[in-house]
């Protein structure tokens, strides 16, 4: 048999395989959170500020740099930039002011859309006009949501509400 014959039978039965493959399985876990359907924990009633969040900001500064971090709830660290960074660092005259937290800003926030996570929660409580201030308000601005939507229930028999499922369109 030749080998054109060969990949002729191979790309037949690559067609076989799509026909027969109607359904798609997505094993993605971050694609339930984007429906807000994903298991979320509670923690213990008495921590503060608690646990009920899928993607959490943390904002860490020293006597030099400032490192944003996006944490999930479960595998740590997702998303991280710091202005450490040495492509970062090169176009900084200080690694901790307030123009370094407007540029780290934008940088977190591009990487975060290009992950496609754009909600998280922030616990950051900042001074008014400070430097924490401004890098939030950068985030909000470049389209960072700083506010996770409440997680759907699962909706049982006796319910008298049932609320409106987000990938539903009702018309």
């Amino acid at each position: 048999m030749s080998s054109s014959k060969r990949i002729f039978h191979k790309i037949q039965d690559l067609n076989k395989v799509e026909v027969g493959a109607r359904y798609i399985i997505n094993r993605n876990p971050r694609n339930l959170e984007r429906l807000r359907i994903a298991y979320r924990a509670d923690g213990y009633h008495l921590e503060k500020p608690g646990r009920s969040y899928w993607h959490k900001l943390e904002l860490s500064s020293s006597n030099k740099y400032v490192t944003a971090k996006l944490n999930h709830f479960q595998n740590g660290t997702v998303i991280e930039s710091s202005t450490s960074e040495w492509a970062i660092k090169q176009h900084l005259f200080k690694g901790n002011d307030t123009s370094a937290y407007i540029n780290l800003a934008k940088i977190f926030a591009f990487r975060c859309i290009e992950a496609g996570l754009t909600e998280m929660r922030c616990d950051l409580q900042p001074k008014p006009d400070g430097k924490v201030d401004k890098f939030l308000k950068v985030l909000i601005e470049c389209g960072i949501s700083l506010h996770e939507p409440d997680r759907i229930k699962p909706v049982q028999p006796w319910d008298m509400v049932r609320p409106e499922k987000p990938w539903e369109i009702l018309e």
